[in-house]
C-alpha cells in the first residue's frame, strides 16, 4: 500500500522499496492551463552544473539514459523513469518541478501529485492543491536527494516564476529562439518492453477540483493495472511549447567568500524579505535586493545621507521626510492612483513558504505546511486566517521548577489547523533561524515562536563569582525554525579567541561554542564612583564555522 506523504515528510528510497528503477508520475491540470513538467540533475551545490541533465520536452533523456521523460501515460500528466544506480556521481538532486506555460496562477490547479511506482506498485504519493499557493507560477513538487543513500522529500514550494525563472534558480540560463520550436511530443520508450505503460491517446485533463481519470493497464513496471475508461478519449493534440529553448552554464558559479551567505541567481525584482526562491534561508542568509547593492547587512546610512537618485531604501533604511515608500525623488505619485496604489506597498507577501517575513517587525507562518503545530509566545499573535485552534502549552511540573530556577521559563501556546498566523511583539526585529540538523543557543527573552518539532532545554553556563553560580540559555536542536526577536538589527561575527559580549545584548551562538565568564565580571552597574557600568562578559572559543549575534540593545 503506498504511503502518503505531507510537504515536507523525508524518507530514504531504501525504506519504501528495495528496487532503483522507478516510475515517477506527476498530476497537475487546471481550467485552461497549459503545464511544462521537468527533472533538474543537480550538483552538489544545488546547481545545473551540467545542462544536459536538464530533462524536459525538449531533452527528454540524460546522456547515459538514467533520467527519462515517457509523457501522459497511466493517468498521468507527466512520467519519468530513474534509475538510481545509473545517475553519475556528479548529481546529487533530482528536482520534479512544473511551471504554467503562458498566463495562470498554481492558485488555479486542482488537486494534483506526485508518486512513486516500483515493480508495479505505488510505493509512495504525496497530494497537493491549488488552495495552498496564490500567485505563484511554478510549482517544486518533491526531490530525489543524495544524503548517504538516495531519499525522497516532498517539497510543494510554490515559486514566483515561470519555467526560466526556475532555469535561472538553479544556473542555469536561457537561450532566446528566432523561430518558435515546432511541436513537441512527449518520448515514449519504444522498443523497452515491461518498462512503462503501453502508448495510449492522451485523455482530456480533468476538469477542475474532479478527481483523476482511471489509469489504463501498466505493465509489471510501471503503474497498478487499472480499468480502462467506458468513454473512448478522442486523441488530443500536444500544445505547442512557447518557452524559449533552455541551456545551462558551462561552470559552476563561484564560492561566497567566508562568512559572506550565498546568494543563488534570482528572478527580477526584489524577493520577499528574508526569503530565498526555491528555498529556505538560514540565519543571516536574507538576500538583498538587485543592483544597486544595499549596505553591509546591520550597517544603517550615514546621518543624514539619502539613497542615490532613483535608488530603493535599503534593509533598515527609511525613504526621505515626505517620500512615500517606493517614490523616486522629485517624482510626484500618479494622479488618481487612490487608496490601492497607496497601500499596495504594504500588502500581504506570498511566497508559498512556511515562514515568511512580512516585514521586519511581523513574522507569518503557514500552519498548512509541514503538518506540525507552532509554539509562539503567549499574546504575540496578531492576526490569524483559516481554522486555527490556540491552545495553552504547559512546560509541566520539571519544566516549571527548571524555568523558575533559571529564568528561562517561557510562556507558550500552541497553534494548530490549516490557516495562517501572524506573529510580532512589541516592534522588535524577527528573524527566521532554519535549522538543519543544528543546534543554537538562544536567550529565551529573545524567543517569539518555534516549530515544536525542535528540541529544546535550558544549558547552563557555568561561572564563578556570580549569583547561583552560573547563567542559563535556551538551547535548539533538530529540523525545523525557531523566530528570534532583537532590538534593532543585530550583527553576526565570528567566533575568534579574543570574542567577548555583554550577556545583555548577546542573542544567540552556536550550540558548538564554548562559552566561559570573562576575568572582569561586574555584577551591578554603577556598583562604585569610577565603574564602566559594564556586567557579565562572556568570551567565546571554538573552530572556524562558529558564530555569535549581537544586538545594538542593552537591558
Amino acid at each position: 500500500m503506498a504511503r502518503e506523504f505531507q510537504r515536507g515528510h523525508k524518507a530514504k528510497i531504501s525504506d519504501l522499496t528495495a528496487g532503483t528503477d522507478l516510475y515517477v508520475g506527476v498530476s497537475i491540470a487546471g481550467p485552461g492551463l497549459t503545464f511544462d513538467i521537468s527533472c533538474f540533475g543537480l550538483d552538489a551545490n544545488e546547481q545545473l552544473s551540467d545542462d544536459r541533465y536538464f530533462v524536459f520536452y525538449n531533452q527528454p533523456k540524460s546522456p547515459e539514459e538514467s533520467i527519462q521523460q515517457l509523457g501522459a501515460q497511466a493517468g498521468d500528466s507527466e512520467s519519468f523513469r530513474v534509475t538510481l544506480d545509473r545517475i553519475p556521481a556528479g548529481i546529487h538532486r533530482l528536482s520534479f518541478t512544473a511551471s504554467v506555460d503562458g498566463d495562470g496562477q498554481m492558485s488555479q490547479i486542482g488537486p494534483g501529485y506526485i508518486r512513486i511506482v516500483a515493480g508495479g506498485e505505488e510505493v509512495v504519493r504525496y497530494s497537493f492543491t491549488g488552495s495552498e499557493f496564490s500567485t505563484e507560477r511554478a510549482l517544486m513538487i518533491g526531490d530525489f536527494y543524495l544524503k548517504d543513500v538516495w531519499r525522497f522529500a516532498a517539497v510543494g514550494q510554490g515559486f514566483d516564476g515561470g519555467l526560466a525563472a526556475l532555469l535561472k534558480n538553479f544556473g542555469g540560463e536561457v537561450a532566446e529562439e528566432e523561430a518558435a520550436p515546432e511541436q513537441q511530443v512527449p518520448a515514449q520508450a519504444t522498443g523497452a518492453p515491461g518498462f512503462a505503460p503501453p502508448p495510449q491517446a492522451a485523455a482530456p485533463a480533468p476538469s477542475f477540483g474532479a478527481p483523476a481519470q482511471a489509469p489504463a493497464p501498466a505493465a509489471a513496471f510501471a503503474a497498478p493495472p487499472q480499468p480502462a475508461a467506458h468513454q473512448p478519449a478522442a486523441p488530443q493534440q500536444q500544445p505547442v511549447h512557447s518557452a524559449p529553448t533552455m541551456v545551462g552554464p558551462l561552470t559552476t558559479p563561484p564560492a561566497a567568500p567566508y562568512g559572506q551567505p550565498p546568494h543563488p541567481p534570482q528572478q527580477p525584482g526584489p524577493p520577499s524579505y528574508g526569503q530565498v526562491p526555491g528555498r529556505q534561508p538560514g540565519y543571516g542568509g536574507q538576500v538583498p535586493p538587485p543592483a544597486p547593492a544595499p549596505a553591509p547587512y546591520g550597517q544603517q546610512p550615514a546621518y543624514g545621507q539619502q539613497p542615490p537618485y532613483g535608488q530603493q531604501p535599503s534593509y533598515g533604511q527609511q525613504p526621505p521626510y515626505g517620500q512615500a515608500p517606493g517614490q523616486v525623488p522629485g517624482q510626484q505619485p500618479a494622479a488618481g492612483a487612490g487608496l490601492a496604489a497607496a497601500l499596495q506597498p504594504y500588502k500581504e507577501a506570498p511566497t508559498g513558504a512556511r515562514w515568511t517575513p512580512q516585514n521586519q517587525q511581523l513574522m507569518r507562518v503557514d500552519l498548512s505546511m509541514g503538518g506540525q503545530a507552532v509554539l509562539a509566545r503567549q499574546g504575540s499573535m496578531v492576526l490569524y486566517q483559516g481554522k486555527v485552534d490556540f491552545s495553552y502549552k504547559g512546560a509541566g511540573f520539571a519544566g516549571r521548577i527548571v524555568g523558575n530556577a533559571t529564568g528561562q521559563e517561557m510562556q507558550l501556546m500552541r497553534c494548530t489547523g490549516r490557516g495562517q498566523v501572524f506573529l510580532a511583539e512589541t516592534g522588535a526585529h524577527l528573524h527566521a533561524i532554519e535549522l538543519q540538523g543544528d543546534g543554537i543557543c538562544v536567550s529565551a527573552e529573545n524567543v517569539l515562536a518555534f516549530d515544536e518539532s525542535l528540541q529544546h532545554e535550558v544549558r547552563r553556563i557555568e561561572g564563578h563569582g556570580i549569583p547561583g553560580g552560573a547563567l542559563f540559555t535556551m538551547q535548539f536542536q533538530g529540523s525545523g525554525t525557531v523566530i528570534v526577536k532583537t532590538h534593532g538589527v543585530p550583527v553576526v561575527l565570528p567566533v575568534t579567541p579574543t570574542t567577548f559580549a555583554d550577556s545583555n545584548a548577546i542573542v544567540a551562538w552556536s550550540s558548538a561554542s564554548q562559552v566561559i565568564i570573562s576575568s572582569q565580571v561586574r555584577l551591578r552597574r554603577n556598583a562604585y564612583p569610577g565603574h564602566s557600568g559594564e556586567t557579565v562578559n562572556l568570551q567565546f572559543r571554538g573552530a572556524p564555522g562558529n558564530f555569535i549575534v549581537v544586538q545594538p540593545y542593552e537591558v
